[in-house]
């Protein structure tokens, strides 16, 4: 990957991929998200990443808001378990400007108080929103379950008693805590030529220099135990997830998991789930296995909706594909065939601009890099059908494999 890279002299990483489209993209990576909150914090990051849309000693909220969109370009945001991202698309011949309000906001955010009960109302309602939608609720449940007293099991929107306890000094504290410029990676997509990239972010940069509260630190999660929950959730429908703890971001068998989920249940319609359960059984509309990888453990999770009386004929042929993983290898054909099919994903994919560059934050973030089609192909052209079946034997352990059923 041809990308450019640069560390200010207070710690701050920069990195940016030249590309010829009018369309650039830009933004902070932030190492900080759910798992970082205190017992008396949940939901504060996700809070933090509202309220810095709030305002700052230069703009109110409707200026912020009107600064990007008034030229036709967009401002976002999202956080994750471990990251947080704040970044803005544009015109080329916006960059300036972009950058002058990303580093503004990251730098400068009062949390104000005329604000902040209103986006705790907001926050309350997505809260809302998300228990009246059965297939978002029960990934949280089951994290929760899979996570039980630890913080990557905690609910990344957090409580309706906590968000109404939190004032702009604890919002303020945990910004200067966590968005820092050691803690934090500004990446860039664009015809921008990478000295201007550098010259902005020097010249608007403006981090608070007072001595930062403690951070918590990181805690690998304790092993679990096999668990089966049922929900009385009085729905339509029925709705499953089965899953294991699977590898971290770091784990070298990552590839070959990743071949294996796409096999099992990715985004082809020819995945062994949705073959199995939809287009040979008619039982299902929707079949889906996921992985979440973070940097000391991850999830594998397999997620459908059935009608209420073929939730256990379901569960059952899941175990069945499951149970074939473990006891019966791949063909060298097999597997050539899997690794075509996601390589072309991939590609397709990396084809989407904005994903390229959310996926460099993210990368460059944790691994201080971003890998080219070419290294990614080569990670996965190295699998074998050993590595699969061993990997089926670790992620799909009958074991520690568990679920969590509304009905």
């Amino acid at each position: 990957m041809n990308y450019q890279q640069h560390t200010l002299a207070n710690g701050l990483r920069i990195i940016h991929i030249p590309t010829i489209s009018p369309v650039s993209y830009c933004g902070f990576a932030i190492n900080a998200g759910t798992r970082d909150e205190a017992e008396t914090q949940l939901g504060m990051a996700h809070f933090v990443e509202h309220m810095i849309f709030k305002g700052t000693p230069k703009r109110k909220s409707l200026d912020i808001i009107n600064r990007m969109e008034s030229v036709g370009g967009e401002l976002n945001a999202y956080t994750t378990k471990e990251e947080t991202t704040v970044y803005s698309v544009f015109l080329e011949e916006d960059f300036k400007r972009a950058a002058n309000l990303l580093c503004d906001l990251i730098c400068n955010s009062t949390f104000p108080e005329n604000e902040l009960e209103k986006e705790v109302d907001v926050i309350i309602d997505e809260i809302n929103s998300y228990r009246d939608n059965p297939p978002e609720f029960i990934y949280d449940e089951f994290e929760d379950a899979l996570f039980k007293k630890h913080n990557l099991g905690h609910n990344i929107l957090g409580t309706e008693d906590m968000l109404k306890s939190f004032n702009s000094r604890s919002g303020c504290d945990f910004l200067s805590t966590y968005y820092r410029p050691d803690n934090m990676i500004f990446f860039s997509l664009g015809k921008t030529d990478f000295k201007i990239v550098i010259s902005e972010l020097e010249k608007n940069l403006s981090f608070n220099t007072s001595p930062s509260p403690a951070r918590l630190k990181r805690i690998a999660p304790q092993p679990h135990d096999k668990f089966k929950i049922e929900l009385d959730q009085d729905t339509n429908q029925g709705h499953v997830i089965i899953g294991n703890r699977c590898f971290d971001m770091f784990n070298p068998k990552r590839a070959s998991l990743a071949i294996l989920n796409n096999i099992l249940g990715g985004p082809g319609m020819n995945s062994r789930l949705n073959i199995s359960l939809r287009e040979k059984k008619g039982l299902v509309y929707n079949i889906e296995s996921n992985l979440s990888m973070y940097t000391d453990t991850g999830v594998f999770s397999i997620y459908f909706g059935t009608d209420q009386e073929d939730i256990d004929k379901c569960i059952s042929l899941v175990n069945k594909e499951l149970k074939h993983f473990r006891d019966v290898s791949l063909t060298s054909s097999q597997l050539d065939a899997a690794k075509k099919q996601i390589k072309g994903q991939i590609s397709i994919s990396n084809d989407n601009k904005e994903s390229v560059a959310m996926g460099m934050a993210k990368s460059f973030l944790h691994y201080n890099k971003y890998d080219s089609l070419d290294e990614v192909f080569e990670k996965i052209q190295d699998v074998t059908p050993s590595d699969i079946l061993e990997t089926a034997n670790i992620v799909f352990d009958e074991k520690s494999i568990s679920s969590i059923i509304i009905r």
